[in-house]
C-alpha cells in the first residue's frame, strides 16, 4: 500500500508539475490569461517557494472541485433531456447575445441572465453534496427553533431537503431557471444574506465553513454551461421504435458526493461551422 501510495503521488506531482511550469512559462513570455498561476508566479518571485509547491497549490485548486462540477454537469444535461423547453430559452438568449462566431466568456455572464439561472438552478435541481459534505459539531449547547442541540451533536445540513421545499420553491422537482430571475447576486454574496429565506441554494454550506470554491465552481460552471448550450444539441437517447428514452431524475448514485444514474444522450453540434470552432478552439488550449 506504501509503494502504491509512492506511484500515485509520483503520477499526480508530474502532472501537477508539469501543467505549472507550462503556466509558468506562459507568465514569463506574456501570453497567459488571467488566473491563479498568475498570482503563485507572483508570489513565486516575492516568497521563493518551490515549483512543486507552486504545482500543488494550483493542482490542488484544480482537483478538488472537479468531481462536484462534472457532477452538476451530468445533471444539468439530464435537465436537458427532460425540459427541452429550457435548453430553447437558453439557446436563443446565447444566440442573441453571443451570436456564432464565437464562444461566450465570463465578460458575458452580466448579459447571460437566463444562463446565470441555468447555474443556479442547476446547483438547487441536482446538489452533489446532499448533506453539504461533511458533519460539523456544536462547541457548545445550543437551541434553535425550540430544538435543543447538545454540546458535541454532530450537525449535518440537509441540503436535498432544502432544495426539495415546495414553499422555498414551488414545483421543486421541475427544473425552471425562472426562479432566479431578476437575481444578479453571485452563490458567495447571497451566502451573505442575513435571511435565509433568500438564499439562492445551500450546496456550498453555510457558515463559517462554507466551501472556498465557491467562487471558482459557479464561474466554471457559467462558462461549461453557456459554451456546451452555444456549441451542441442535447437529446434524449432513442429506443429501438424511435421513442425517446427519458432518464429518471430521482435515481442518484449513493456517496458522499452523489450525480445521476448513468443515462444515454445524444450530443449534436447546432452547426457545421460551430463544431469546426470547437475543434479549433480546443487545439489551441494551453493549461494557465
Amino acid at each position: 500500500m506504501k509503494r502504491l501510495a509512492k506511484e500515485l503521488h509520483k503520477k499526480e506531482m508530474d502532472m501537477y508539475l508539469n501543467l505549472w511550469l507550462e503556466a509558468k512559462q506562459s507568465y514569463k513570455n506574456q501570453t497567459h490569461n488571467d488566473c491563479i498561476c498568475v498570482s503563485l508566479a507572483q508570489q513565486q518571485e516575492k516568497n521563493g517557494f518551490t515549483d512543486e509547491q507552486a504545482a500543488y497549490v494550483a493542482g490542488s485548486f484544480l482537483e478538488a472541485g472537479s468531481d462536484t462540477t462534472s457532477s452538476t454537469l451530468y445533471g444539468f444535461i439530464q435537465a436537458l433531456i427532460l425540459f427541452p423547453e429550457v435548453q430553447r430559452k437558453a439557446q436563443g438568449e446565447i444566440d442573441r447575445v453571443i451570436g456564432s462566431d464565437r464562444l461566450p466568456t465570463l465578460d458575458d455572464e452580466d448579459s447571460l441572465p437566463y444562463i446565470r439561472g441555468c447555474v443556479k438552478e442547476s446547483l438547487r435541481w441536482m446538489p452533489t453534496a446532499l448533506l453539504a459534505g461533511v458533519p460539523h459539531a456544536s462547541n457548545r449547547e445550543d437551541e434553535y427553533m425550540g430544538y435543543r442541540i447538545p454540546a458535541g451533536a454532530g450537525l449535518v445540513n440537509n441540503v436535498y431537503t432544502i432544495h426539495m421545499d415546495p414553499q422555498r420553491y414551488p414545483d421543486p422537482r421541475a427544473f425552471k431557471p425562472e426562479r432566479f430571475e431578476g437575481d444578479m447576486a453571485s452563490a458567495a454574496d447571497s451566502a451573505l444574506n442575513p435571511d435565509p429565506s433568500k438564499r439562492d441554494h445551500y450546496v456550498f454550506g453555510s457558515g463559517r465553513r462554507i466551501c472556498l470554491g465557491i467562487h471558482v465552481a459557479e464561474r466554471s460552471l457559467f462558462i461549461a454551461i453557456s459554451r456546451m448550450l452555444w456549441a451542441f444539441d442535447f437529446l434524449p437517447e432513442l429506443d429501438s421504435n424511435g421513442q425517446p428514452i427519458l432518464p429518471d431524475p430521482d435515481k442518484l448514485t449513493e456517496g458522499l458526493s452523489v450525480l445521476p444514474e448513468k443515462f444515454g444522450v445524444q450530443i449534436i453540434p447546432r452547426d457545421e461551422a460551430r463544431a469546426r470552432k470547437i475543434v479549433d478552439e480546443s487545439k489551441g488550449i494551453v493549461m494557465q
